[in-house]
């Protein structure tokens, strides 16, 4: 066989292997630049979510729409989540509990609604019950004792008529307290108990 085919044939085989391994090269590459810019969009949308927490307390599921409305992809959303839950920025438990303080003190907020402002929040049911009951047990007293001593504020004369009962049970049933509750709380008020 003349050199020159054999040069032309190996030419020919070498640029049949570069085109074979062009689209792997590529493949290569592109993985490569993937994680690059996942470096880069990492740290992005790691200081996103804490200009979002800069406004007050957050939940991880309002983190993740927030960060996901910002474009961020759901493995750097996850990554960025997990390192501010890593740094306590972000903690669900910590969360309700403030909640769970907050709107029973300023608000007067009895459980039912508590516990249905969490799960639209995100909050998991096990979290929210387990705060509840810490809470319960931090206050020294219960729902019941509350609940007399909103309807104190509210109605320093316990209700004469059907009337005043019905508006008594409407305020108590708007800020989340279960309506057999409410009953036995005005019961009690009309019979002159005190909150223990």
């Amino acid at each position: 066989m003349p050199k020159a085919d054999r040069e032309e044939r190996e030419s020919v085989h070498a640029a049949e292997r570069e085109r074979a391994e062009a689209p792997e090269r590529e493949f290569v590459d592109a993985a490569e630049r993937e994680r690059g810019e996942t470096a880069e969009r990492l740290p992005k949308a790691i200081a996103t979510a804490y200009r979002y927490l800069n406004r007050r307390e957050r939940t991880r599921a309002e983190m993740r729409e927030h960060l996901h409305g910002a474009g961020f992809d759901h493995r750097d959303v996850e990554q960025a989540i997990a390192a501010l839950v890593e740094d306590g920025q972000l903690d669900d438990a910590c969360f309700t509990r403030l909640l769970i303080q907050d709107k029973r003190e300023l608000e007067g907020w009895g459980n039912d609604r508590i516990r249905q402002v969490l799960l639209a929040r995100g909050i998991d049911l096990d979290v929210i019950e387990d705060g509840l009951l810490a809470a319960d047990g931090a206050d020294g007293g219960g729902e019941m004792e509350r609940a007399l001593e909103l309807l104190r504020r509210r109605f320093p004369a316990p209700a004469q008529d059907r009337r005043e009962r019905d508006r008594a049970i409407g305020v108590l049933v708007r800020k989340g307290y279960d309506v057999d509750l409410a009953l036995d709380a005005i019961a009690a008020h009309a019979r002159g108990e005190e909150p223990l």
